[in-house]
């Protein structure tokens, strides 16, 4: 029951600060002080969590992408590149609700923590002029992102769980591919309602058509030819550079301007409060806790993946760390249970104040986080009725 307590109390620090708008990053770093002082952490532990936080992977591999993303944005929008992507967009696909969400879709293919950042001022640029207010289109840029990871074999969090469940991947996919549905028209649901018709417009030209040529570039290094993001967004900036032919001193200036010193606090903010997180074993903890009670094991399924889910912001974070058990508590653990428990901690991802996706784009768009989550909940209300009915109906 204390696990409980400090845990509330920590998401009310983060929720509280997130509404006063103080910055992501130094509102997790105060989070991470209260979990450390809720759990009377020792300064060795605390030094320990800071080091690994600092020198993790995924840390440096977030940075550099972010940096570079940051870059790379520059220079399409010095260059008239994301202007003429719009334009395109808007001759491709013509109804107005299409071409907004084009962008966020797309880069969603890319599995990428960063690849949030990389839409947004695409969502920016395609919703100028229309009445649509910063928290909605923080809304569109981080809700059509997702819809893939409930699909896409190329996000490891729908690996992890058909490994550890032993269901076969396809199965998976098509017991998960009613969310991915789901997702999309809520997203229609909740946003967007004032923007209707089509855009009359000349044809695409070719140049039209070159302008998506940096994105394309990185989903087909990513995908096709398996290079890790931050690698192929550096080929993508040296590229950008040579071809537009900047000087040394415009690359530094640009380069200045991807290193963010708010981004890099946000990041080491994320991965400290994750590493603290593992480190308490809040998670595990509340799992025991909720056996201890002899809660029925169909409630299980929703709540410890949604717990872990919610307070971890990665999918791969509550498969990992619920999965097990769930398989221990259910054995054979049926097509409908392992639907339902992946629906029920991805809802707790999307939910998530530390989900990565959503504090980028809030970040970007200076967006109310409530006036977010004023959408995401109703949404992820809906998604998880939807969940329900097909585990009644697959048990």
């Amino acid at each position: 029951m204390l696990d409980i307590a400090k845990l509330f109390s920590v998401l009310t620090l983060i929720f509280y600060l997130l509404r006063k708008k103080f910055r992501i990053g130094s509102v997790l770093l105060a989070a991470s002080a209260l979990l450390a002082a809720a759990y009377l952490m020792s300064p060795r532990s605390i030094a320990v969590g800071i080091g690994a936080a600092v020198t993790n992977q995924v840390t440096i591999n977030l940075t550099l992408s972010l940096t570079l993303i940051r870059v790379i944005e520059l220079i399409l929008r010095e260059n008239n590149i994301l202007r003429g992507m719009m334009e395109a967009s808007r001759s491709l696909f013509r109804k107005r609700k299409l071409i907004i969400i084009s962008m966020p879709l797309l880069i969603g293919m890319l599995p990428s923590l960063g690849g949030a950042y990389f839409s947004a001022p695409m969502v920016e640029e395609s919703t100028k002029g229309l009445n649509i207010s910063k928290e909605e289109k923080g809304f569109i840029n981080f809700w059509f992102r997702h819809p893939w990871e409930f699909t896409l074999p190329l996000y490891p969090g729908i690996l992890l769980a058909s490994a550890i469940s032993g269901m076969e991947l396809r199965a998976l996919i098509l017991s998960n591919l009613i969310y991915a549905v789901t997702m999309l028209l809520t997203g229609f649901i909740f946003s967007m309602k004032g923007t209707t018709g089509t855009i009359d417009t000349a044809r695409v030209s070719r140049e039209g058509l070159l302008s998506f040529l940096p994105i394309t570039s990185i989903i087909l290094l990513v995908i096709l030819f398996n290079i890790e993001l931050q690698m192929a967004l550096l080929l993508l900036s040296v590229a950008l550079f040579l071809y537009y032919r900047y000087s040394p001193p415009r690359i530094f200036s640009a380069i200045r301007h991807g290193l963010s010193l708010d981004v890099v606090l946000l990041i080491l903010g994320v991965m400290l409060f994750k590493e603290l997180m593992e480190t308490t074993g809040a998670v595990n903890n509340i799992g025991e806790l909720l056996l201890s009670w002899g809660v029925p094991i169909t409630p299980l399924l929703v709540i410890l993946p949604f717990i872990s889910g919610l307070l971890t912001g990665v999918t791969v974070g509550f498969v990992s760390s619920t999965f097990p058990l769930l398989m221990h508590l259910m054995p054979g653990f049926p097509a409908g249970a392992i639907s339902l428990a992946f629906a029920s901690g991805f809802i707790g991802v999307l939910m998530s104040p530390v989900h990565v996706c959503l504090v980028l784009t809030r970040e970007y768009f200076s967006a109310d986080m409530w006036g977010i989550y004023r959408k995401i909940l109703p949404a992820c209300a809906i998604l998880f009725v939807v969940a329900v009915i097909e585990y009644i109906i697959l048990r």
